[in-house]
């Protein structure tokens, strides 16, 4: 069975609509490269999404191009106008160029891109990476570097409080008045016996006998 016609309005389904614009636009760009290679013609094919995204195709110079288009369109401008105009294509066309660019360096819309190319904006991208890590290492050694410095004045400051503090303690200690004394020793009477009570008894004393019950005279119970 051949393919139905395709009814040409708008795709409501945004999701479809997109895809259907990436798919068109890819088959656009390459029908007019062909165009461009298989019967020498000078094309220039400038897209804009929904979005506001440009894609463009160029077979020789874009600016080149409009300019020809303009001189085309409008035979025996002013001098003033053609002057004006031919301004605003360059300047339209840096802009464009540096649109692409930035476009690039985000690794977007890189398809229409030569090896050579390709290869010349890896080198740029390696480079500005590695301005970038050098950028990085300074800043973090420099705040490295006023950490340091602001540890050091917190330290000195740190001694010079500990230094006022033990002067302010010494100060204090040599204040205090030297017959006072914190602590009173407890008065005792030495004379009180110790242990058991025994009754005196002469030296020369007899000694006495044990008797039959075991205990010994001069001993209380």
């Amino acid at each position: 069975m051949g393919r139905g016609k395709v009814e040409l309005k708008r795709i409501e389904n945004k999701i479809n609509r997109q895809v259907t614009f990436a798919k068109r636009r890819n088959g656009l760009l390459k029908k007019a490269y062909e165009l461009s290679v298989l019967c020498d013609a000078e094309i220039a094919l400038i897209i804009f999404s929904t979005r506001g995204k440009l894609y463009e195709f160029s077979s020789s110079s874009m600016l080149k191009t409009l300019q020809r288009y303009y001189e085309a369109s409008h035979p025996d401008p002013p001098e003033d106008n053609a002057e004006s105009y031919r301004e605003y294509l360059r300047l339209k066309s840096r802009v464009q160029d540096l649109d692409r660019y930035q476009r690039n360096m985000r690794g977007e819309n890189l398809g229409p891109l030569s090896i050579k190319e390709l290869e010349q904006l890896e080198n740029q991208l390696e480079n500005s990476l590695g301005r970038v890590r050098t950028t990085k290492t300074d800043i973090m050694f420099n705040q490295l570097s006023a950490l340091q410095i602001q540890e050091e004045k917190l330290q000195e400051a740190n001694r010079v409080l500990r230094t006022k503090l033990d002067e302010s303690a010494t100060q204090v200690y040599h204040q205090i008045p030297r017959t006072h004394t914190f602590f009173q020793p407890l008065e005792c009477n030495s004379t009180l016996p110790i242990g058991y009570n025994v009754e005196a008894q002469p030296r020369n004393a007899p000694h006495q006998q044990q008797n039959y019950n075991g205990y010994i005279s001069g001993w209380r119970l």
